[in-house]
């Protein structure tokens, strides 16, 4: 493998902003054209079944199978927070087979339900351990989320094996950055490739660095925010990609 693409997207379980309409069927034709092997997706909506009755072009399956019929042969979903009618949490598409998956609850408080999913794919004969997060609206419950991550990778993943994490961490101070760097060994892939972090939100026009790709054992050889119009019917998010150089 010379080259790997992979991106995030916080999908706002498939709603337009405000919850307007469903635009599952739009966001699925545009994050297509992102053409990324690997895609970490937050706000998944596994099952809602009010959704289906209400809405006449709401898909059958989970969101996640929904965008990734026919592309994304092997995929992963992390249930977060369960409710009355339904689930959502995190999913992982990938075009590589996925050896193993673990799902891990990080939430800080029974107010907010969070979690980090671990995918380990089987790339060209070796491994990759990816982690999709989201974490909390909170400071104080970001850090002990933060402090569950650096645990779990430290007990769960090799020192030297390949890593992305990538996701939704609310972290608009950028308090998270060295700490991850620190523990794990990674760096976020914008700072890398343009000195700053992401601005992803809001997608119209984004100010605030919510959303990040860490890695390790890469070199970044591109980064893109992918926002304005066309993403800003979507989500409130935007969705960043960057291509990979394995070291």
């Amino acid at each position: 493998m010379t080259m790997l693409k992979i991106a995030t997207y916080n999908i706002h379980k498939g709603f337009s902003q405000f919850n307007r309409r469903v635009v599952l069927h739009e966001l699925r034709e545009q994050v297509r054209e992102l053409d990324a092997d690997i895609l970490f997706l937050q706000e998944v909506q596994g099952e809602h079944t009010r959704h289906v009755l209400r809405h006449q072009n709401y898909p059958a399956v989970a969101q996640h199978e929904f965008i990734a019929e026919d592309v994304w042969l092997h995929h992963a979903y992390g249930k977060n927070s369960e409710y009355r009618y339904g689930h959502h949490g995190n999913a992982v598409l990938s075009r590589f087979p996925i050896a193993a998956v673990s799902n891990r609850d990080v939430s800080a408080h029974r107010f907010e339900s969070r979690g980090l999913l671990h995918c380990e794919l089987d790339v060209a004969g070796g491994n990759i351990h990816c982690l999709c997060v989201h974490f909390g609206l909170f400071a104080k419950g970001r850090k002990l989320q933060t402090r569950a991550l650096i645990e779990y990778v430290q007990s769960e993943i090799p020192a030297d094996a390949p890593l992305i994490i990538a996701g939704d961490f609310n972290d608009w101070r950028n308090a998270l950055g060295r700490l991850l760097s620190a523990a794990l060994d990674v760096h976020d892939v914008f700072h890398t490739h343009t000195g700053k972090p992401a601005r992803s939100f809001p997608s119209r026009l984004p100010l605030f660095s919510l959303d990040r790709i860490y890695v390790r054992g890469f070199h970044v050889q591109h980064a893109v925010v992918h926002a304005g119009d066309a993403w800003g019917r979507m989500s409130d998010h935007a969705a960043l990609s960057v291509q990979l150089i394995p070291r």
